[in-house]
């Protein structure tokens, strides 16, 4: 050691001190410091490593590391990819769901936990969800998992949703003009390929109980409608209500139906009455025009009397013109 020292030249001396020594204690020093890093990783992260690796979900101590500078909790990852590596999903690169699609799915502001379970619960049913349409619908503000679940247990919604509306029935008239009062149930399973831009539930409640007032308005009389209920029910589904929503219709059944006002005969009342007023009205308008005559012929009366009267006065006044002039009692000239 002490030949090699010495055979390098003065120029390679920094300081009196070898370069080569130098470069040695620079590479303890990385060393040390890399040893450093890995025992404060360790330390940090190795639980969830081992976990990792005895499950063999493949995340790196690296990866570890970068979650924690990049604001990712590392042990929601870690338990995410555990899941799907133990229930048989594909964690390989680059098309599985691996350690950074689910960092970034974390980082968009995404539900990592619940995808990664509605993938798992897909996947046991037989129904074909990947992860990148599942990331798709939870960044939508779906519940993914209540998705897939319904999509497997159809699910059961009141027409109309006393939550919503606050009423309980839904109330139609029939051409007799009887009023039914109707509860509806409407069995949906989620449609996948629409989730994403699909109408929800609300849009489906709507559009049941305008087609079960529409089919109700259409019948001859609400006899009939009590007989069959279920014919409003097949007229119903046939109408393919279910087209452009997140679900698909799987039956329509009428829970309740009952009988309510007779709205055609109150109707057929109120339009007599309406109808007895005008009544009354046109004649009180006659009999006030033939009063207004009867006041107008009286007044003719008196001004024809007055006129009477003026000449009648007229007479004396004649009588003593003709008086004055001697024409009184004497014949008229003859004219021939």
């Amino acid at each position: 050691m002490s030949t090699l020292i010495e055979s390098i030249p003065w120029g390679m001396m920094v300081g009196q001190v070898p370069l080569f020594n130098i470069l040695v204690w620079i590479g303890i020093g990385v060393v040390a410091v890399l040893a450093l890093v890995f025992i404060i990783a360790f330390f940090a992260f190795g639980s969830l490593w081992i976990q990792a690796v005895a499950a063999s979900a493949d995340v790196s101590m690296i990866s570890l590391i970068g979650m924690y500078f990049r604001q990712v909790r590392a042990p929601l990852i870690v338990h995410a990819k555990i899941m799907a590596a133990q229930a048989g999903l594909d964690i390989s690169r680059p098309h599985g769901i691996t350690t950074q699609r689910l960092e970034a799915h974390y980082l968009a502001g995404g539900n990592v936990m619940n995808v990664v379970q509605a993938i798992i619960a897909a996947h046991r049913a037989g129904i074909d969800l990947n992860f990148d349409r599942a990331a798709a619908i939870d960044l939508a503000g779906r519940d993914v998992l209540d998705a897939v679940r319904t999509s497997v247990h159809p699910k059961v919604i009141d027409c109309p949703d006393p939550r919503r509306s606050g009423k309980s029935t839904l109330s139609a008239i029939a051409k007799d003009g009887v009023e039914l009062r109707v509860r509806t149930r409407v069995t949906v399973r989620t449609n996948l390929e629409q989730l994403i831009g699909g109408a929800t539930e609300e849009t489906v409640i709507a559009r049941v109980g305008e087609s079960i007032i529409s089919s109700i308005g259409s019948s001859e009389n609400h006899q009939a409608v009590l007989e069959n209920p279920d014919m409003i029910s097949r007229t119903v589904l046939r109408r393919g209500l279910d087209a452009e929503t997140a679900f698909q219709i799987v039956s329509i059944d009428i829970a309740d139906i009952d009988v309510g006002d007779n709205i055609g005969a109150r109707l057929r009342a109120d339009q007599a009455e309406a109808d007895v007023r005008v009544a009354r009205a046109l004649a009180e308008k006659r009999r006030a025009e033939a009063i207004a005559l009867e006041q107008e012929n009286r007044a003719r009366v008196a001004e024809n009397r007055a006129n009477l009267i003026l000449a009648e006065a007229e007479v004396p006044r004649a009588v003593a013109l003709a008086f004055q002039q001697g024409n009184l009692g004497t014949a008229p000239p003859d004219t021939n």
